[in-house]
């Protein structure tokens, strides 16, 4: 085994090796002891079923914020974790290496401290390849040819769009709203409509389960009644789900679609015959496609495998070095 594509994402991390493929595609959530902040107790889906039930002296943390690493500790312990359970480093001879996408947006200090989590972490090279040139990687296009791709990436953290052309950056808008903001948006609606209160995870749960699909069931979301205290159950509909978050999609779209503002010509002709690719959590949402198509004008393709798409990318860079070294420049 030769090392790790990563995909450190504020929602969920995934981890893809060259001969594997996906190994790990887990939240992005860490629990420590108060006392022994930087000694991971569990990660990932382990750790989230103790969201809402976590006993004292415990601590949940989420070690990605806004798509990048807030404190170099915490990060260093998650990103430690999540190697070991990918691969035990028992099946390495040597140190491995990494490629690990990074928000296209993010600052060159931002940069610097991925760059150093990962190498403290136990990766012998690091290098940094933007999300969304990994994602239309990991979704087949080529991001060195001499065509204009425009990706649009929702995730957890940070909402971009950016407009890829011969290994540089042609266009790029980013927001700082996301998933997460949806999710706030769930929490604000049942608490206002419903007079119901639900934890993280439960709105975590009500977004997810409100893609399209060919039967749109209700789902039933349980919480605690603001005004009594006792446990209620409500059944929503999946149109009141996507009428909680209308209002904040919305404002990710009209944000993001002055990427176009700054395209000439001739790349508008290409993203208007090949459409733009959409990855990430957010590009699963019912209506979505629909909101960009409006706001960009343009066809919107989602990717097949949006979840995990990144780190396919991400991983495919170790066989294709030349796309991290023109779009580290």
């Amino acid at each position: 085994m030769r090392g790790f594509g990563i995909d450190l994402g504020t929602a969920n991390t995934v981890v893809g090796t060259p001969e594997d493929g996906i190994v790990l595609n887990e939240p992005s959530l860490l629990m420590v002891r108060t006392r022994e902040p930087h000694k991971a107790l569990t990660i990932g889906h382990e750790a989230s079923d103790l969201v809402d039930r976590i006993p004292s002296g415990i601590t949940a943390i989420h070690p990605i914020r806004d798509g990048v690493i807030v404190d170099l500790g915490t990060a260093r312990t998650f990103v430690s974790a999540v190697l070991e359970r990918a691969a035990p480093r028992r099946r390495f001879g040597t140190r491995p290496t990494g490629v690990v996408a990074v928000p296209a947006g993010a600052t060159p200090l931002e940069r610097r401290a991925m760059l150093e989590v990962g190498h403290e972490a136990g990766l012998r090279k690091v290098g940094l390849v933007p999300e969304p040139v990994a994602g239309a990687l990991g979704c087949g296009l080529n991001p060195l040819e001499p065509s204009t791709h425009l990706v649009v990436d929702i995730g957890g953290g940070t909402s971009e769009v950016t407009a890829l052309c011969y290994g540089g950056v042609l266009s790029h808008r980013s927001c700082r709203i996301a998933g997460d903001d949806l999710n706030r948006a769930i929490l604000r609606y049942l608490r206002a409509e419903h007079e119901l209160v639900v934890g993280e995870f439960t709105a975590e749960r009500a977004k997810v389960g409100a893609p399209e699909t060919a039967e749109e069931q209700p789902l039933v979301v349980e919480g605690r009644d603001a005004a009594t205290g006792r446990v209620r159950l409500v059944t929503l509909e999946t149109e009141e789900i996507m009428d909680a978050v209308r209002p904040t999609m919305t404002s990710i779209v009209q944000t993001l679609s002055a990427c176009l503002d700054d395209l000439p010509a001739r790349a508008i002709g290409d993203v208007m015959s090949e459409g733009m690719l959409a990855i990430g959590g957010g590009s699963m949402l019912r209506g979505l496609p629909q909101l960009l198509e409006e706001a960009f004008g343009l066809p919107v393709k989602a990717a097949e495998r949006p979840l995990t798409c990144v780190a396919e990318g991400a991983t495919a860079c170790m066989d294709h070095p030349e796309v991290v070294a023109a779009y580290s420049a």
